[in-house]
């Protein structure tokens, strides 16, 4: 337990980042699901519309160290080529 004030509000911060990133990511995953339901059902047209609104978040998630680089540039990837094999 945190025992000095700088300590205590450290855990404070702490705790109030955790809440952030912990909505920021499921916020991501929500968009990344929305895409994957439309290619699963086959829906090209909203597929895209949805990634337009996914690849933004991914990248926003990148600046706000949500997601590492890589993996935000490999789910991106993985989602378009998703749509463009839906033919």
């Amino acid at each position: 337990m945190a025992n000095t004030p700088q300590s205590k509000k450290r855990a404070r911060q702490i705790q109030k980042k955790t809440e952030i990133k912990k909505s920021r990511r499921s916020r991501i995953k929500t968009f990344i699901r929305l895409v994957e339901e439309n290619v699963l059902k086959g829906d090209k047209k909203n597929a895209k519309e949805q990634f337009a609104f996914a690849e933004p978040e991914i990248q926003r998630g990148v600046s706000k160290g949500i997601l590492k680089k890589n993996t935000a540039a490999r789910k991106i990837s993985q989602l378009s080529g998703k749509i463009k094999a839906l033919s």
